[in-house]
């Protein structure tokens, strides 16, 4: 009885002594106010929390493992290796200070050198309403700014590497259960050694600005009354001023993306260095929704570039001899779907407007069967082609518990004829050769020349560098 009594005085005393505050001199020799926190476990994650002073700290870690094998192609073309790599390494800590303050930074350490993903303050004192401020995605994509850990396929569709993704800047974002605004105007991008040496030497050498971007987008939810189903209907903008941070030069950019894939780090479709860029305007539609087990999405990006003439020789030349110049806009689009066979449920996260953790139907896990088609075309005009591709890709993925996730993915790439790594040429000069060869003449022997593929000149003959994939990854974020 006495060894009772003395366990539930102890327990007690602890309850108490977790409620106090207590005046202490910090390492600077200042007296601050401390107060003791509370370790909890949450679905496998350690957070040290106090739920009177509102706040709460966690780390947030993130493994993803890859491997790939790729089969199907013209190997007198092109050789695509096999292989395996870290995906993410993703290492965050995260804290509420109090209930109106956030803070968070987020590096990556995939590639053996650190790099910046997320450095966040966010102010959460205003009713519907966030500020948040540092280094983070823009709101313009919903492919783009969900996290990894939640996507249906190992790598977003193509045409999502046309959103813009994380830059420096300050963002706005209303949020009731039936609307949702934000609004942001954001710099350079901040992500490693060398877009950081990039922006330094242009400010030094080239007294160049950062280069602003103004980005908005609005996201309607009828059915957000719904407990077992939402609708997402969406629209994004951004105009965007040359940043000095690119790695392409000062005043161009650069359009390119591998297939769907990280394992093979070839780009077939890209445009290589565009000079003169003046300016950029993009925008979306999206429309996402889920009904119990059942989750879909699609959505439609342009990106178009608008060059100087002056800075831009292609460009400048065709004005000098009279010739028509248009320069259409990258553009792209995918539709995808997922289906938790186990009686899961798809859930929406309302406040990032955006999908986020699956519920699992059974004690052991649940399965989800994902289904995606998307294309992009990087074809701009005659003198920067930087192909275009189809993808047809299958998967399915595999949840034993809320921190592991297993992944196997099918995709077929269909790239045509200027989807040969860099679009940058003079389409009259038919001595300009390119990277990858992607079709045959006549006689059967390798044609460097998509232009003259692409019309069947000389009886030159091909489809482009089609390509099949499986790919599987492990993830288990805690």
């Amino acid at each position: 009885m006495k060894k009772l009594l003395l366990v539930a005085a102890v327990a007690l005393a602890s309850i108490v002594g977790a409620q106090a505050q207590t005046a202490e001199v910090n390492q600077y020799g200042q007296k601050v106010t401390s107060i003791p926190i509370q370790p909890t476990v949450q679905d496998g994650i350690l957070v040290f929390q106090n739920k009177e002073a509102g706040y709460k700290m966690w780390f947030d870690v993130r493994v993803q493992g890859d491997a790939a094998v790729y089969f199907g192609y013209d190997k007198n073309l092109t050789q695509i290796g096999n292989g395996m790599s870290f995906r993410r390494t993703r290492f965050a800590v995260k804290t509420q200070i109090d209930e109106n303050w956030y803070a968070e930074l987020d590096t990556d350490w995939s590639s053996g050198i650190v790099e910046l993903k997320d450095a966040i303050l966010q102010y959460d004192g205003i009713e519907n309403l966030q500020i948040k401020m540092g280094n983070f995605k823009e709101n313009f994509s919903i492919q783009r700014n969900s996290t990894s850990r939640y996507l249906l396929f190992m790598e977003r569709a193509m045409v999502t590497y046309l959103a813009p993704s994380r830059h420096m800047g300050v963002n706005f974002r209303y949020n009731t259960p039936a609307l949702w605004a934000s609004f942001g105007v954001f710099g350079p991008e901040i992500k490693g050694a060398e877009e950081q040496t990039f922006m330094e030497d242009g400010n030094k050498d080239y007294g160049l600005d950062a280069g602003l971007s103004y980005t908005g987008k609005l996201v309607w939810r009828p059915l957000h009354k719904k407990t077992n189903q939402s609708l997402h209907i969406g629209a994004a903008f951004s105009y965007r001023e040359p940043k000095v941070s690119s790695t392409d030069g000062y005043n161009a950019i650069r359009y390119s993306t591998r297939n769907s894939t990280s394992i093979n780090r070839k780009k077939f479709l890209d445009t290589d260095a565009i000079k003169g860029l003046d300016h950029e305007f993009l925008w979306t539609v999206e429309l996402a929704g889920h009904y119990n087990s059942l989750r879909y999405e699609a959505a439609y990006i342009s990106r178009q570039a608008y060059l100087d003439p002056e800075k831009n020789p292609q460009m400048k030349a065709a004005l000098a001899n009279n010739e028509e110049w248009f320069l259409r806009p990258a553009s792209g689009w995918y539709v995808q779907a997922g289906y938790m066979l186990f009686g899961g449920r798809q859930n929406y996260d309302a406040g990032g407007a955006k999908y986020t953790r699956c519920t699992r139907g059974k004690d052991w896990g649940d399965l989800e069967l994902a289904v995606r088609v998307d294309q992009l075309d990087l074809n701009l005009n005659k003198y920067f082609m930087g192909g275009s591709a189809m993808q047809y890709a299958l998967g399915l993925n595999y949840y034993p518990t809320e921190n592991v996730k297993f992944m196997i993915n099918y995709q077929f790439a269909d790239n045509d004829v200027f989807a040969n790594g860099k679009g940058e040429q003079d389409g009259t000069d038919a001595t300009a050769k390119k990277p990858y060869s992607t079709g045959y003449n006549a006689d059967n022997s390798i044609c460097k020349y998509p232009f003259a593929i692409s019309k069947g000149k000389d009886g030159a003959h091909g489809k482009g560098i089609d390509f099949h994939m499986i790919s599987c990854r492990f993830q288990v974020a805690f």
